[in-house]
């Protein structure tokens, strides 16, 4: 069977975008997420939670210095692609990010955490059945944009579906997502919180939100974020005015009946980076 050459030369680039964007968010925190941090370190009254965030930026310089993994749980991939119309669609789209994390997975390294959901059997290279996780839309530019999942965070995420008559309470059902979780998942954390469409639109633009910038919040996604850190619960769990960093809302129409909502919990590390391919 003769292959297309076209298709192997975009596979190819994926590749290699997918490898390079994992190695940048692994190493490096974008400059928005660190921006909050120092925000965030400058502001705290908690002589415990000055140090906690410290502690933290100094985790950040080091792994930059020694280029070394932020993190050790190097979390599961979660890939963004965006194809504009002269790109085709085709299954080496994902044979190109598959290459991609296997290569970073060894060269970073990342830990191999991509198991069997029954067995637990590691597929060893971060790869498997639905695995990395892809999604594609179209976009005026070729992109590949990672964001690595941790499991601590990605725990503590949950969905709810309220009724209409419930909207006022969805700060609240927000705040309650993280009294629930409480230091499990190493705050201070970015939430991103999905409204609307149908369970499953929900989840996903709660995820997606964590890719929008954390430095600026409208009033509503502040005065979710103000809810929450009124908890204080504090960085790691043990007490502050920094329980969450930022929170993004994305939102779809639903039906009448109906009101998802999801919360993608994401640790003080909101790791992502973006590289456009060109071909």
């Amino acid at each position: 069977m003769m292959v297309n050459p076209v298709d192997l030369a975009l596979s190819g680039a994926l590749a290699d975008a997918t490898e390079e964007a994992l190695i940048e968010a692994e190493i490096r925190l974008p400059p928005d997420v660190f921006a909050v941090l120092l925000r965030a370190a400058a502001v705290e009254k908690g002589e415990i939670a000055r140090q906690e965030l410290a502690s933290i930026l100094e985790n950040v310089a080091l792994a930059g210095e020694q280029q070394v993994p932020i993190c050790q749980d190097t979390g599961v991939p979660v890939v963004y692609i965006t194809l504009p119309p002269d790109i085709p669609f085709t299954s080496r789209i994902y044979d190109g990010v598959r290459e991609g994390v296997r290569r970073a997975t060894s060269g970073v390294p990342l830990r191999p955490n991509v198991v069997d959901p029954i067995t637990r059997r590691n597929t060893g290279d971060n790869t498997g059945i639905g695995m990395p996780a892809v999604h594609v839309m179209p976009g005026e530019r070729f992109t590949v944009t990672v964001l690595p999942k941790g499991a601590g965070s990605e725990n503590a995420s949950r969905i709810g579906m309220l009724l209409p008559s419930q909207a006022a309470d969805i700060p609240r059902f927000v705040a309650e997502t993280m009294l629930i979780a409480g230091g499990r998942p190493c705050p201070p954390v970015f939430l991103g919180v999905g409204i609307g469409g149908t369970f499953d639109t929900a989840t996903a633009l709660a995820k997606e939100a964590l890719l929008l910038p954390v430095d600026v919040m409208d009033e509503y996604e502040q005065e979710i974020c103000d809810a929450v850190n009124a908890l204080g619960i504090g960085p790691m769990g043990l007490g502050g005015d920094t329980t969450a960093l930022a929170v993004k809302v994305k939102r779809a129409d639903c039906h009448t009946a109906s009101l998802p909502v999801a919360v993608n919990v994401q640790c003080w590390a909101c790791r992502r980076a973006t590289v456009e391919i060109q071909l």
